[in-house]
């Protein structure tokens, strides 16, 4: 190696280790999204989706749930008792179905506690509207002859009403009360009454309406009666003679 390569590079080990960069800073964290929302709760199949109608649904979906209860219970004990969980009692999950008769209860009062305050407060009639509904609602429960006690029962036992129904019946009541005669339904527009035909102007050549004292002509003259001749004095007699 030449004497001057040599000399640099002797002089370039000599030198200190050129420290390493300091790493760059990470970015700063981005601003935390807020949480998402949650999912809004779906409707049910061939539920209507305006508030009212909708919890005369759910009123009529939860009443014919809980009018099942006798019918199916005996099924649905026998089903309790042959599939029985390890370390339960079977009066323990028995008890579950008394309880969710008595909160089924309490509900329907909820709901009827927003129809009825929707209905008052609405500016037309729309209980009509309503009794449609909660039909609609009963009918999620009706079973053809194809469907066994048995298979009915495991439907009833895993039903459970829809979130949003409670939700929604708290919020319609308390629409209905804060906005009083102004709270509208989504529902059918009545049609405008039709506006009745302006009123024809009297004609300039008509002649004017004759006074109630006045005479009225031949024809009232024809249906008064005659009035009677005065009466002439009789003529004098001359005294006799």
């Amino acid at each position: 190696m030449p004497p001057l390569l040599l000399a640099l590079a002797l002089f370039l080990q000599a030198q200190p280790a050129a420290e390493p960069e300091a790493a760059a800073p990470p970015p700063p964290a981005e601003a935390a999204a807020p949480d998402a929302q949650p999912a809004a709760d779906p409707f049910p199949r061939g539920a209507p989706q305006d508030d009212y109608p909708f919890v005369a649904w759910c009123y009529g979906s939860l009443r014919a749930y809980l009018d099942l209860h006798d019918q199916v219970m005996p099924e649905v004990t026998r089903i309790e008792s042959t599939y029985r969980p390890p370390g339960r009692k079977l009066s323990d999950d028995l008890k579950v179905y008394a309880d969710m008769q008595k909160d089924g209860k309490a509900q329907l009062k909820v709901f009827q506690a927003a129809l009825t305050a929707a209905e008052k407060a609405s500016l037309r009639p729309i209980n009509t509207l309503g009794a449609a509904a909660v039909q609609q609602g009963r009918n999620v429960w009706q079973v053809g002859p194809g469907v066994t006690p048995a298979r009915l029962a495991q439907e009833w036992m895993s039903w459970a009403l829809p979130a949003r129904c409670e939700t929604t019946a708290k919020s319609l009541e308390a629409k209905a009360t804060l906005m009083g005669a102004t709270f509208k339904v989504n529902a059918e527009p009545e049609a405008p009454p039709a506006e009745a035909p302006p009123a024809e102007a009297p004609s300039a050549e008509a002649p004017p309406a004759a006074p109630a004292d006045a005479p009225s002509g031949p024809v009232d003259t024809l249906l008064k009666p005659a009035e009677p001749p005065p009466a002439q004095a009789p003529a004098e007699t001359p005294p006799p003679q």
